[in-house]
């Protein structure tokens, strides 16, 4: 109940956020609570491998965050 209440508050953000910082912060957050979703789910299922999603999910995310970041500064 509470991802999901993050998850749709970080939604609203990202749609009525007035600048493109802070829709990259929310999906930021979504990427976070996402992350953190899919390792609830390792533990729920006792399946490793959704540990290891999380992990290159949270890494991915990381460097699109970074990516996007940049750009924005005006440096890439």
């Amino acid at each position: 109940m509470l991802v999901t209440a993050g998850i749709f508050l970080l939604a609203l953000r990202f749609i009525f956020g007035p600048t493109a910082s802070d829709r990259v912060v929310a999906v930021d957050g979504m990427t976070t609570v996402t992350t953190a979703l899919l390792v609830i789910l390792a533990l729920f299922f006792r399946r490793v491998i959704y540990i290891d999603v999380a992990l290159v999910y949270a890494v991915l995310a990381f460097i699109a965050v970074l990516a996007i970041a940049r750009y924005l500064e005006g440096g890439l």
